[in-house]
């Protein structure tokens, strides 16, 4: 926990701190866990195929000025996310990371390092155990308890919170005591596990027992393993498939028929699973179509994508700088150019008018960029809106003018 030790505490501070107040009445102390459902591999699936998607996000600090239009921002947190949120990550490992975090715990705690005026790094924290607090001018602070025992107190102003399923709980996403509220899901994965259990033991047993050798007359113990012996060896030589017998024995087959469970209800189980998570099962596997593709962005990866945006947004820049257009925009389009007729229809539609430069058409079909190649072109098919009416206005007045003249001279 090397980290921690330059993570200033507050914890000594001369201030009176308490459990923090909230209108449900309950004890604001949360434990952090929600490994049970995990072992699942379909689950493992669905998470990985959510976060392996949110890593491609392009993390930026912009400007919105006041006529809204955005300018990139030469700043430390760009810097930052560029390429390596801490010493630890690169941008795609941090973003990753703060998924899984969010599936497991439904709630992740983000440190931004801040020193000299400057962001210097962000670290995901993986707490035990959250507590809110407050002090006598009701200000909120939040006490996270880690693995190895120790205990640090931030304000909660300081730290980027991520939610999950936010509903019942005042401060924590998932359900009422802060933590994940996976009990629906639990019961479904209980019974997928016992077919699946059921299915490897009547496979088994259908591969264990073929039949019965009957002898015909009484033996003992010793005899019996004997012609047991001497029957696995008729066996094992039965390259033809006819087995040779006395006439003092007799073979019975037993016909075992394991029911296995049909492929529906498989399917319903596996189904049950992906729409929890909000995975098809065409975005799991890779085969999917655009249409697939936008519905799973819509449905799964958007309402991250905003909440990762104004989370940020809102503990990194102050009311002051939040108001003069500073925000943090998490930009999808590695998400959703996702083929190359895709990538075509944007770089006709909006290269034409003018919207992107050379370098970044370039970058979307991922060749490298050339030097004076940040220059913008457009179609003369294209004007300016202002410039259109004019040009009507008049050429209207010269259709006018010479229809006029036309007139006179008859």
């Amino acid at each position: 926990m090397g980290l921690l030790n330059t993570i200033t505490n507050y914890k000594n501070k001369q201030r009176l701190i308490r459990y923090a107040k909230f209108m449900n009445g309950k004890t604001p102390i949360f434990s952090q866990f929600g490994e049970n459902i995990y072992a699942s591999d379909i689950v493992q699936d669905c998470i990985n195929c959510i976060a392996t998607e949110c890593s491609k996000l392009v993390p930026k600090h912009i400007r919105n000025d006041p006529n809204g239009l955005q300018e990139r921002v030469n700043s430390e947190i760009n810097k930052l996310f560029k390429f390596a949120p801490n010493e630890l990550m690169t941008t795609r490992d941090f973003l990753e990371k703060i998924i899984w975090q969010l599936y497991l715990n439904y709630n992740v705690f983000i440190y931004p390092m801040y020193r000299n005026g400057e962001y210097t790094g962000f670290y995901p924290l993986d707490p035990k155990e959250v507590t809110f607090k407050q002090d006598d001018i009701n200000k909120i602070f939040v006490e996270l308890k880690f693995g190895n025992g120790e205990t640090y107190t931030f304000p909660y102003e300081s730290l980027i919170h991520l939610r999950l399923r936010y509903s019942v709980n005042d401060v924590m996403g998932g359900g009422l005591n802060g933590q994940p509220d996976n009990e629906a899901l639990l019961k479904v994965l209980d019974t997928n596990n016992t077919v699946i259990q059921g299915l490897d033991k009547a496979i088994k047993t259908s591969m264990e027992i073929r039949g019965i050798y009957k002898y015909g007359s009484m033996v003992d113990e010793e005899k019996l393993i004997e012609e047991k012996e001497k029957f696995e060896k008729k066996i094992s030589r039965g390259e033809t498939g006819i087995l040779p017998l006395d006439v003092k024995g007799e073979y019975i087959p037993i016909d075992i028929n394991p029911k296995i469970i049909d492929k529906d209800t498989m399917e319903f189980l596996e189904m049950k699973v992906l729409k929890w998570f909000g995975v098809s099962l065409p975005i799991l596997t890779g085969d999917f179509t655009d249409e697939q593709y936008q519905a799973f962005y819509e449905k799964t990866i958007e309402p991250l994508v905003i909440s990762l945006g104004q989370a940020f947004s809102k503990t990194l820049f102050s009311e002051e700088k939040l108001n003069d257009g500073n925000e943090i925009v998490f930009y999808p389009q590695k998400l959703l150019f996702t083929n190359v007729k895709n990538k075509i229809a944007v770089a006709d539609i909006l290269g034409n008018r003018g919207a992107l430069t050379n370098n970044a058409l370039l970058e979307l079909f991922g060749y490298p960029p050339y030097e004076g190649g940040d220059e913008r072109y457009m179609s003369l098919n294209y004007v300016d809106v202002n410039i259109a009416n004019q040009y009507q206005l008049n050429k209207a007045r010269m259709e006018g003018n010479n229809n006029g003249q036309k007139t006179l001279t008859d």
